[in-house]
C-alpha cells in the first residue's frame, strides 16, 4: 500500500493509503509498522501532506480528503461524530455518550481506535472534568494539538 511521511511539529508521521489512494492510516512517529520502501508514494498521498501542513500552520480548520476508515457500525457513527467537532472546541465522551445513545466507555474504546488521528480530530474528546484522557499520541501532543487550534501558541516539537 501506498504510504509517505510528513514531517510534523509533532514528529514524522506516516500516512498510508488504499489502492484507490484513500488514506487508511495516519502514524505517529514511533508507532508505524515496517513498510516497504518500493511502496514509499509521496505523490499519491500529496493532497494528505499539504492539508496537514496547512493544519499545523493555522490555514486549515477541516480536512477534505478520501478516508478508508474500515470498523465498525458502531466506530464509523462514533468517528462521524468527532468529524463533526468544530475546530478549536471540545466535547466530552459523556456528551458523545448522550448524543449517540451509548455508553461512554464504548465511546472511549471507538475514540481511542480511530486509525486516521489529527484528521479525524479524536483529540477534540475530553474527559468530563476537562482532563485530558486518553490519545493514542500521547497527552503532550493532545495537549499541543489542543492549544494550536485554541491558537494559545504555536506547536513545539514534541
Amino acid at each position: 500500500m501506498p504510504f509517505t511521511t510528513f514531517k510534523s511539529p509533532l514528529g514524522e508521521l506516516t500516512l498510508i493509503a488504499g489502492p484507490d489512494g484513500a488514506i487508511r492510516r495516519l502514524y505517529f512517529p514511533g508507532t508505524a509498522p515496517a513498510l516497504s520502501a518500493a511502496d514509499h508514494d509521496p505523490e499519491s498521498l500529496g493532497a494528505a501532506t499539504e492539508q496537514l501542513r496547512q493544519y499545523f500552520v493555522g490555514d486549515r480548520t477541516t480536512f477534505d480528503l478520501a478516508l478508508d476508515l474500515g470498523g465498525t457500525e458502531f466506530q464509523h457513527g462514533v468517528w462521524s461524530a468527532l468529524r463533526s467537532i468544530p475546530y478549536g472546541t471540545t466535547t466530552t465522551y459523556g456528551a458523545l455518550a448522550r448524543e449517540l445513545i451509548a455508553q461512554p466507555r464504548a465511546i472511549g474504546a471507538a475514540v481511542g481506535a480511530t486509525p486516521i488521528p489529527i484528521i479525524v480530530p479524536c483529540h477534540r474528546v475530553i474527559g468530563s472534568d476537562g482532563s485530558l484522557t486518553g490519545y493514542g499520541g500521547g497527552l503532550p501532543r493532545k495537549r499541543a494539538l489542543l492549544d494550536l487550534e485554541a491558537g494559545i501558541s504555536q506547536l513545539a516539537p514534541v
